[in-house]
């Protein structure tokens, strides 16, 4: 995740103090004070100390696979029936234990749709007693005034809702006529009870022309996030890959993004820009500085880029992890084809510490023993090698560039016209996985 606000605050900080601050503990990736922050005040108030035993990553739990829409980007695969095997409330109680052994700071209960899981409520009380900073994905088709009490009444920290267009558009993606109007309602509702709420937009082809009017509704709704991300390769996502936006219209679409961010800096209000799923964002950073203020660029760019190289760029298998509706535990949400454990035979710790997993070893790994451009690129300090996942889905191997990487070969400091890893269309054939490490 990118917190785009966070970084033009520093920048307009700089302009008007004539100075940027400097990179604080709280901000270098893995710091145990960085969890101390996100934690709500019962586990907060637990002492938390940088050593041995790091903070643990963020969970996404998909809590339930059963979803009331069938997305075209669902990495899940959800549909609206019930899926056999998924953990019991008691299991979900007992795996809380272990996270919190773990040292988990976050919970974000996902689906599916998990407003369809009966224990749901029950969840996350016992996660919020036990100090966790909690927070909720939905589709938002199903909360009416009842339920949006329920959540208000619940203290979810954070509740996500996706809109993916326009109500044209978002109908066609969620396929339900009617989807956009329901999601938007339940936002409504939300807000009304003082629920803090975000929007998700997942871009791809289909749906780029609708940002603008998003980003106007965020506003005009005053909604206090927004998240971008960007399409990643798994699940229906995976199949529709061939519909991913094309580098001109990312690009494009990011400064749109990135200009927004910086007048509500600018302006100081309370809006959260966000983006995800692409780490060639931060990289990207630097060069809208370059191109938009190159004044600011020519002060603060060093000192901007000391920044985004403490944030360190993907954290799937490090700071973010997954676990599925049937207890599998993966690096992050769109790597359900590639499972560490499961939690019903071994603790979350010891699946989340296993570097036997050479897909394990290598994203623990710093630098990636990332191959191709992403091994020469001069912003490999900031991305991290971006999404490994997409690597994968296209040519087997996890290891190879990024074909999702929009940046130039100027941009990145190598030498142009060399060829670059083509998004081919979904076969219906998953590839051979190649997950050897070298050390080198």
């Amino acid at each position: 995740m990118f917190r785009v606000s966070q970084f033009m605050r520093l920048i307009v900080e700089g302009e008007r103090h004539g100075e940027m601050s400097p990179v604080s503990p709280a901000s270098r990736r893995g710091s145990a004070s960085m969890a101390g922050t996100l934690r709500s005040p019962p586990m907060a108030n637990r002492p938390i100390t940088s050593g041995p035993t790091p903070p643990g990553p963020v969970v996404i739990w998909n809590l339930i696979r059963r979803c009331n829409l069938s997305c075209k980007h669902c990495y899940a695969l959800s549909a609206n029936h019930d899926y056999a095997g998924e953990l019991s409330t008691d299991e979900v109680f007992k795996v809380m234990n272990h996270l919190e052994a773990a040292r988990v700071p976050v919970l974000i209960l996902s689906g599916g749709e998990p407003l369809l899981r009966r224990d749901l409520f029950e969840i996350a009380a016992r996660a919020k007693s036990m100090g966790f900073y909690v927070g909720l994905s939905s589709n938002g088709t199903l909360i009416d005034a009842p339920m949006a009490d329920r959540i208000a009444a619940a203290g979810f920290d954070y509740v996500g809702v996706s809109l993916d267009g326009l109500a044209a558009t978002h109908d066609k993606f969620r396929r339900l006529d009617g989807a956009f109007e329901r999601s938007l309602a339940g936002v409504r509702a939300l807000h009304a009870r003082g629920v803090k709420i975000g929007l998700r937009f997942t871009m791809t082809a289909l749906n780029a022309d609708d940002l603008p009017g998003l980003l106007g509704l965020m506003r005009a709704e005053q909604i206090e996030k927004f998240y971008f991300s960007h399409l990643n390769y798994a699940g229906r996502g995976n199949i529709h890959r061939a519909k991913d936006a094309q580098f001109a219209a990312t690009r494009e679409t990011l400064d749109l993004l990135f200009d927004r961010a910086w007048q509500a800096a600018l302006d100081e209000r309370d809006e959260e820009y966000v983006t995800g799923n692409n780490d060639a964002d931060g990289p990207w950073l630097l060069h809208w500085l370059h191109r938009r203020r190159p004044d600011l660029h020519a002060r603060f760019g060093g000192a901007l880029r000391t920044h985004l190289v403490a944030w360190g760029g993907n954290s799937s298998g490090v700071n973010v992890a997954n676990i599925d509706n049937l207890g599998n535990v993966h690096p992050d949400t769109m790597w359900w084809h590639h499972t560490l454990g499961n939690v019903r035979e071994r603790p979350f710790a010891a699946i989340w510490s296993d570097v036997s997993d050479p897909l394990m070893a290598g994203l623990k790994q710093k630098p990636r023993p990332v191959e191709g451009r992403c091994a020469l690129c001069m912003h490999r300090d900031i991305c991290g090698g971006n999404t490994r996942v997409r690597a994968q889905q296209i040519t087997g191997n996890p290891w190879a560039e990024d074909p999702g990487c929009y940046l130039g070969d100027d941009e990145i400091g190598i030498a142009e016209g060399g060829g670059r890893v083509r998004v081919t269309p979904f076969s219906g054939k998953l590839r051979k996985s190649v997950y050897a490490v070298t050390t080198a």
